[in-house]
């Protein structure tokens, strides 16, 4: 009988565990919503699609696998952000500061990223094909194995970036 009762008890944990991560998730998400500052948070795939975050403070936020496509992160501070394999496709990233970022294997496709501080970013494999780069900060960026097949980088610094084919740019 006793057993029994064990048994029962780990299962009641291990359910109540698995609830307990799903609801930090969403009370992240929700407190990200909301407050529009969740520095450090853990929100890896997430779906903020479309959210509005414009100078949002996510630094040092891990946002892996996220779904932000079409979100509206203008201004954010994202420096020291996680967003590897993130979905940023369509995304507003004017004047974002992402110095720092890990976005490898990221998909920034058709989103705007003019004036954006991407300094010493982390873009190897990410797909940055038709953004708008005008005016960015790369230096030191490491764009290796990304697609930049149609992005805009008018006035953008690259130097010191690793590019696409491994050269680094002077």
């Amino acid at each position: 009988m006793k057993r029994n009762h064990f048994y029962l008890l780990l299962l009641f944990l291990t359910l109540a565990s698995c609830g307990g991560q799903g609801s930090e998730l969403e009370k992240s998400t929700a407190r990200l919503k909301e407050t529009k500052s969740c520095p450090g948070c853990e929100i890896n795939e997430a779906d903020l699609n479309s959210a509005d975050l414009v100078s949002a403070d996510l630094s040092s936020a891990k946002l892996n696998n996220t779904n932000l496509s079409s979100a509206k992160l203008n201004n954010a501070n994202l420096s020291g952000a996680f967003l590897d394999s993130a979905k940023l496709d369509g995304a507003d990233l004017s004047g974002a500061n992402l110095s720092g970022a890990g976005l490898a294997s990221a998909n920034l496709t058709g989103a705007n990223l003019t004036g954006a501080n991407l300094s010493k970013a982390y873009l190897r494999g990410a797909d940055l094909s038709g953004s708008i780069l005008n005016n960015a900060n790369l230096k030191d960026a490491d764009l290796s194995e990304a697609k930049i097949e149609g992005a805009k980088l008018d006035g953008a610094n690259l130097s010191g970036a690793i590019m696409p084919d491994g050269s680094v740019k002077k």
